[in-house]
């Protein structure tokens, strides 16, 4: 089924007489699905289970660290050594499952975390597709504006309750949605065989009087008594001309009435007031009510078990009885025309099952990840080079222009820098009195805490200045500009204080790939804030997504780079019995490695097909 259209992923939110907010998308089969998007109660529970079961990892992995420097042999390191080497595992640990605890399961458990599986809901790409690696990374990444105000998730609360598609900023940015999993029950309501024995010449209810008794009924085992009755009179009074003449209450006079009205419908007696399909449209529901049923049981294995665990005549016969669904529900639609009966909206979400199951992603393995970091990384940083050469310009301009500045009037530091940079400085003109090149000591049991901290610190910024492009980049640009002057006011002061030789060693043997990665990052920011401000020729939120699943792959770059510059930032640059001929030695290296990688980098390779993409006329566009 791989070779199929994509489906088509304008998620179309319509009204319907249910409590459920619904999306629809078509498939490659040409049927139109509904799907049930989850509320923000069930998204914020899931959250909860997540972040309890985030912690509970946390907490065993500190005990495991501390059973371990227990057991381990005292003579191998001195206390402090293996102290400083577990603290830097923790860090590193503790962020690597902040952020990648939700991109991993997304991706590996076909959109769901622990929390999501146990509340019923799931990631959906556009267009019905199962969640790529990609677009997890995208939607999860920008959770580091979702969550703002300070952790509260305001944003991200605010934009799902306002969106018709329940769409979080994320969601947005990476072109998912969050639905609901749990397939409804069959809304064929059971009737007495003894009450369906006189059957009318012509159904005496309209489709719309038909369709509200029948929801009337399907619900009324869950309403309180005083609001069934109700219900029911208000009923029984705008039904009052085709209300069978019995002795029985209310209630059980309008089950009478569905009864014959849903037999006669079986019996192929069109409603009142039918023309052409929809004559036939109760009938298909009697005649096919088993067969769904019997599907739902299927697939509910299906999810359970995955298509992998079943064997091939059970994939074959799935395939054939969703392929059959599919056909019932385009049948069902015709014979529906415009109205959203509770038929159609179950046997949708049959075959958005089946679909989901059928359409998911191929497993990510380590020779795809490889090759997407071999080919396609360098493909696109070549590509956007006019957006990262935009970001360095937003960067090093205003850094230059601090630097001339600070130089010129020292004082001007004290208003662009924190204090305790301003006391680094005077620390470091008294060390240079006694020919100390220090910037600063880190002690040799600490360089592996600052190594871990810098790489955690780092990349957390890019990932900032690469979601604050849904800003329409300006918070891409502040950001930008920001680290320009607070970069350009340091350097700039150590130079008025004659001691340039301490910063810019310090610098020299981690700012080649730092740097660049700071650049790489602010040209994904940017890639967003075209899609919003220069959309071309396709919506902004098919653009959005088409560039932001470009921007995740320079974010991929920058995070590689940070991870080597922070090493080198904690081990090497603060070390003075290294000389600077070796620093500038790891400085060359670092530059020669990053301009091999960008310009000859899946130079002439066919980049690997990332994922099923719903925007594929979008993406084809963005490409020329």
């Amino acid at each position: 089924m791989t070779g199929s259209q994509p489906p088509s992923a304008r998620p179309l939110p319509h009204a319907a007489d249910s409590f459920d907010q619904r999306v629809d998308v078509e498939t490659p089969e040409q049927v139109v699905l509904s799907y049930a998007l989850a509320g923000v109660g069930a998204r914020a529970a899931a959250a909860i289970v997540d972040f309890i079961a985030i912690s509970a990892i946390i907490a065993g992995f500190f005990f495991l660290i501390g059973l371990l420097a227990k057991l381990a042999p005292r003579n191998q390191a001195t206390p402090d050594e293996a102290g400083g080497w577990a603290v830097a595992i923790v860090i590193l640990f503790v962020f690597a499952l902040q952020w990648g605890y939700y991109v991993l399961f997304e991706a590996l458990w076909d959109g769901q975390t622990p929390g999501k599986k146990l509340l019923h809901i799931r990631v959906v790409q556009d267009g019905g597709y199962s969640v790529s690696f990609g677009a997890s990374a995208v939607r999860n990444i920008a959770r580091i504006v979702d969550m703002q105000p300070v952790f509260t998730y305001g944003v991200g609360v605010v934009s799902a309750s306002l969106a018709k598609s329940g769409k979080r900023l994320g969601d947005m940015m990476a072109g998912t949605f969050v639905v609901q999993e749990r397939i409804d029950q069959s809304p064929v309501i059971a009737i007495d065989a003894k009450a369906t024995d006189e059957v009318p010449v012509t159904a005496s209810l309209s489709t719309a009087e038909y369709d509200l008794l029948e929801r009337f009924l399907s619900r009324a085992a869950a309403l309180a008594p005083l609001r069934l009755a109700t219900l029911a009179d208000q009923l029984s009074v705008k039904l009052a001309p085709h209300m069978p003449n019995e002795p029985l209450p209310v209630v059980d006079r309008l089950r009478l009435l569905y009864a014959r009205e849903r037999t006669a419908r079986s019996r192929g007696i069109a409603a009142r007031g039918a023309t052409g399909a929809a004559r036939e449209r109760h009938a298909m529901v009697a005649r096919s009510s088993t067969k769904w049923s019997g599907f739902a049981t299927t697939l509910r294995d299906a999810q359970r078990r995955g298509l992998r665990n079943m064997s091939e005549r059970e994939v074959s016969e799935f395939v054939a009885q969703y392929r059959e669904l599919a056909t019932d529900l385009a049948r069902l639609k015709t014979a529906s025309k415009d109205s959203q009966s509770d038929a159609v909206f179950y046997l949708s979400r049959l075959v958005a099952g089946g679909h989901n199951l059928l359409y998911r992603q191929r497993s990510l393995t380590s020779g795809a990840a490889v090759r997407f970091l071999a080919v396609n990384v360098p493909q696109e940083i070549r590509r956007s080079w006019a957006y990262i050469a935009l970001a360095a310009l937003f960067m090093f301009g205003p850094m230059a222009i601090t630097f001339r500045a600070v130089v010129d009037n020292p004082r001007l530091a004290e208003t662009l820098l924190p204090p305790g940079m301003i006391d680094r400085v005077n620390e470091g003109v008294a060390r240079a009195k006694h020919g100390d090149r220090t910037y600063v000591e880190i002690k040799t049991f600490m360089r592996p805490v600052a190594a871990s901290a810098i790489i955690s610190n780092n990349i957390q910024v890019t990932y900032a200045v690469f979601a604050a492009g849904i800003s329409f980049g300006v918070g891409t640009i502040l950001m930008l500009v920001s680290n320009g002057i607070s970069i350009g006011a340091a350097v700039g002061l150590y130079a008025s204080k004659g001691i340039f030789g301490q910063i810019g060693e310090f610098v020299l043997s981690h700012s080649v790939f730092e740097l660049s990665a700071i650049c790489i990052a602010g040209g994904g920011g940017l890639l967003l804030a075209r899609a919003l401000l220069l959309p071309g020729g396709f919506t902004r939120r098919e653009a959005l997504v088409v560039y932001g699943r470009r921007a995740i792959r320079l974010i991929a770059a920058s995070t590689l780079l940070l991870i080597v510059a922070g090493t080198i930032e904690g081990l090497i640059s603060p070390r003075t019995d290294i000389s600077i001929g070796v620093k500038i030695g790891v400085a060359i290296t670092c530059a020669v490695v990053l301009l091999v990688y960008v310009l000859l980098g899946g130079r002439g390779m066919r980049a690997t097909d990332e994922e099923q993409f719903a925007y594929s006329e979008a993406r084809a566009l963005s490409s020329r």
